[in-house]
């Protein structure tokens, strides 16, 4: 007997969790559709950009679909494709942080 993933989640999650499931996943979407969008704005097929990188076509339709991505993974992809990555913090009650690194070393993150 199959059983519907919606009669599922309606009987082990709560309405709130099946709200946040529900926003995640929109979430999801959207990162998948953002990385692919990127390449496709910057006219790059999947076989170029993994020549870039010395890596399979496959390793970057993969990479799109993830929805975690380490940053040093990111970075690479928008450097293959001319670009820059910039992370910037933002609090309500200070104006945004440049991150210039992650690992310690320099901690000279400065706001711009």
């Amino acid at each position: 007997m199959t059983v519907s993933a919606k009669h599922v989640f309606a009987r082990h999650m709560t309405a709130e969790q099946r709200k946040q499931a529900k926003a995640r996943s929109k979430n999801l979407i959207a990162e998948y559709k953002t990385l692919q969008e990127l390449r496709k704005a910057r006219e790059m097929t999947q076989v170029r950009l993994a020549e870039v990188l010395g890596v399979t076509q496959d390793n970057i339709s993969r990479l799109e679909k993830r929805s975690d991505v380490l940053l040093s993974t990111l970075r690479s992809y928008i450097e293959a494709m001319g670009g820059e990555l910039d992370l910037v913090v933002t609090f309500p009650d200070h104006p945004p942080v440049h991150l210039n690194t992650l690992s310690g070393h320099d901690e000279r993150s400065t706001s711009r």
